[in-house]
């Protein structure tokens, strides 16, 4: 019968002895996890990055559009399209996360990794705030996955040309990530070293909130994002107390700066005044002393004075002339000095206009400074409440749970195969009660190939994991504790290969280039020989004595040495 996941029936009673997981960096990488059930590759990998190699991916985007990039990365991998426009209606800018369709990113804990760098290396976020807010931005465009209508009413025009409907957001699937993912970070202020760099308030929709809440509570990670909303508050009253005094004293300067430049130009306008007369007296000193010497030329010639006394009033005439001259050259090099002077007073009024308009501008942003601090603190003390109600309604059911709830021990449980799809062997361990059946513990890798499922020397090895991006069909053991993979081998392995063993041996088809080959290995995952002639993809093992018989790449029958596969 079809159920939502098919149970191998292959039962296997759990081994005694303990075996101890070994995972690098489990425990920082496990703070990356959040409410929302996003389904990610469990299983080994081809490659292994470290934290920071992950988180470094992001950091380098993030640094390019700090310096002032609008776009960084590469379009199949990994790039942020930095979207910030003029004011639209109140919508909002953001930066654009795009996985590309070569992205090897499977699991949700790095996705967040490669956000939380992008945002320390952008808008400067210490690593825990950047932490938590890479896990909201997750949850956040996983809830609003698709809704093209709530992306166009939220952001601007920029930020909606560069998305599309059907890869807005992000699915809670990883094999549908590369190639079809456009995150939307919201931009607040934008502005590096800020608190309100992110837009928290959107963040923390309802809707976003009430999946946290269905999906187990979330307490932990909005308590985190009540915190960031009160140092937000502290941090927006200080700069608004800051752009307050910081606008009283400009207005003092722009006052006494104003004094001054309207007593320059009312200056210079009684200066051009007096040398304009000035001017004026010296030109008619010039005209009257050309017609004194005409004058005296006239009396000579009628007689009326001497010749001489005609000369020597003509060379007076000259000299008043040659000084009306004088002075009117003097008046004209005053004026230009007094233009320039009055362009130097427009050129202050017109400062002091920007001076104005920058105060204008201060006093918005103090305003907007302000009317931010008062939200988040009514959004840090409205959500608080609401995390304390979920709270005591935690402790309520736990106190009404009755006694014993937590199932059986493992001593009395069975181990068993829960394969996850109709038409693939691939699935997780599960562990069973031995008395009723009931699953009590589920393993999150869901990867492992059913049919190779083998208990060998106290330990759990099966043949695991996807040959797809970063991920890769090995060898591995399982934790007998947690169920989780423990260690893997660095051999591929053929998806249709079963697991064979003999004594404390095991022979898988192994691949290289290509090509398949039958494969002995150690219970270490280590291999231990190889055939040199090439096997059937799904071929065979049979043993008989220090004899396997199995099938070359033409299916005709191969007779191979247990030991040396030759």
């Amino acid at each position: 019968m079809k159920k939502n996941a098919y149970l191998c029936a292959i039962l296997f009673i759990l081994a005694a002895s303990p075996v101890f997981a070994q995972n690098v960096d489990k425990d920082e990488l496990e703070k990356n996890q959040a409410a929302v059930n996003f389904i990610n590759y469990e299983g080994p990998h081809s490659r292994i990055d470290t934290v920071e190699q992950i988180r470094n991916i992001g950091y380098q985007l993030g640094l390019s559009i700090k310096n002032g990039a609008e776009r960084a990365g590469a379009n199949n991998r990994y790039f942020v399209i930095h979207c910030v426009s003029e004011s639209e209606g109140g919508k909002l800018d953001a930066d654009v996360f795009g996985l590309g369709v070569d992205a090897a990113v499977d699991h949700i804990r790095n996705v967040r990794l490669i956000i939380q760098g992008y945002l320390q290396g952008a808008y400067d976020y210490s690593a825990g705030d950047a932490a938590l807010l890479a896990r909201y931005i997750t949850i956040y465009n996983a809830v609003f996955r698709g809704d093209w209508t709530f992306y166009n009413n939220r952001y601007k025009t920029p930020v909606i040309r560069n998305m599309t409907s059907e890869k807005a957001g992000i699915s809670i699937r990883f094999d549908e990530w590369p190639g079809q993912t456009l995150m939307t970070i919201p931009l607040g202020t934008g502005d590096p070293g800020s608190l309100s760099a992110i837009d928290t308030s959107s963040l923390t929709d309802q809707q976003v909130t009430d999946q946290m809440r269905r999906d187990g509570g979330g307490i932990e990670d909005r308590q985190g994002m009540v915190d960031i909303k009160e140092r937000e508050a502290d941090e927006a009253t200080q700069s608004a107390t800051l752009q307050r005094e910081a606008i009283a004293e400009e207005e003092k300067n722009i006052e006494r700066d104003r004094e001054e430049t309207t007593n320059q130009r009312q200056r210079v306008e009684q200066e051009q005044r007096r040398t304009e007369q000035q001017q004026q007296q010296a030109q008619r000193q010039q005209q009257e002393a050309q017609q004194q010497q005409q004058q005296a030329q006239r009396d000579a010639a009628e007689g009326r004075i001497t010749e001489q006394e005609a000369q020597r009033q003509q060379q007076e005439a000259r000299q008043r002339e040659q000084e009306a001259q004088r002075q009117q050259q003097e008046a004209q090099r005053r004026q230009q000095e007094l233009a320039r002077q009055q362009e130097e007073t427009r050129r202050q009024e017109q400062e002091l206009a920007q001076r104005e308009q920058a105060q204008e501008q201060r006093r918005q942003e103090a305003a907007a400074a302000e009317a931010r601090a008062g939200q988040k603190t009514q959004e840090a003390q409205q959500e608080r409440e609401e995390i304390a109600r979920d709270q005591q309604a935690i402790i309520e059911s736990r106190d009404t749970a009755p006694a014993g709830a937590g199932g059986p021990s493992a001593a009395n449980s069975l181990l068993a195969v829960s394969i996850l799809s109709a038409d693939s062997p691939l699935g997780r361990l599960v562990r069973l009660n031995l008395q009723n059946g009931a699953t009590i513990q589920s393993s999150q890798m869901n990867t492992v190939n059913g049919r190779t499922v083998t208990l060998l020397g106290g330990r759990i090895l099966a043949i695991a994991g996807i040959d797809r991006g970063n991920g890769a069909i090995r060898l591995v053991e399982i934790s007998s504790d947690t169920l989780e993979m423990i260690k893997q081998g660095d051999d591929d392995i053929h998806p249709q290969s079963l697991l064979w063993n003999n004594g404390t041996d095991m022979y898988a088809i192994s691949t290289a280039d290509g090509r398949n080959y039958l494969a002995r290995f150690n219970t270490n995952l280590e291999k231990q020989s190889q055939t040199t002639v090439e096997v059937h993809p799904f071929a065979t093992c049979v043993f008989q004595g220090d004899r396997i018989l199995t099938q070359k790449a033409d299916g005709t029958p191969l007779l191979l040495n247990t030991q040396t596969l030759r």
